[in-house]
């Protein structure tokens, strides 16, 4: 299999890591097999995939869609990122709960972060191009998120808080209510 899937520590997530195939001319690698992944229980249909460019320091989320949620299929293709999920699915273990790690164009480490998940990234490196997939087409009018400094969930993002650069949209991003019936288990609308 050209891939190695790794559970993450909170339900759902994982952690994928593929062979790379290099040799003095470069390398080659899967990004994505629907049969290996179905193999590994990661079954969604992704219907429309993103890219973003950004600079040092840029932290966009923690972004999730209210009706509509996505899962996500997330990588870095240049530079640098601290990812993170937060588990808003009510009766998950890790409810409330947040899980980060590096990807980077050097790892070629992709993450799946299923629906029923806040997610956002801080950019580590002087530039980073992230990718992912996502299993519903983006509605921006669903669109909601929580605070990326919630004081409950509290992330650890790595590097000067006071740096970090945020969208008008994300400053305002309301904090994490335990008592808010999010998503469901499988991720649906609670």
């Amino acid at each position: 299999m050209p891939f190695i899937f790794v559970p993450g520590p909170l339900p759902g997530l994982c952690i994928i890591e593929p062979k790379v195939f290099g040799d003095a001319r470069g390398y080659f690698m899967e990004t994505y097999s629907e049969r290996d992944f179905a193999v590994a229980g990661i079954c969604d249909r992704f219907v429309q995939d993103n890219q973003s460019k950004s600079r040092r320091g840029v932290l966009r989320g923690l972004h999730y869609q209210k009706t509509f949620p996505q899962g996500k299929l997330v990588r870095v293709i240049s530079g640098e990122v601290w990812d993170v999920a937060v588990d808003l699915r009510i009766g998950s273990l890790g409810f409330g709960k947040w899980f980060g790690l590096i990807l980077s164009a050097e790892n070629k480490k992709q993450f799946y972060v299923p629906a029923g998940f806040a997610h956002g990234f801080v950019v580590l490196s002087d530039e980073a191009e992230f990718t992912y997939k996502c299993t519903d087409f983006y509605h921006p009018e669903d669109e909601d998120g929580i605070c990326w400094n919630d004081p409950t969930i509290a992330v650890a993002w790595p590097g000067n808080l006071s740096e970090h650069l945020l969208s008008e949209k994300d400053g305002k991003l309301p904090l994490f209510d335990s008592r808010n019936r999010y998503f469901t288990m499988d991720g649906r609308p609670a």
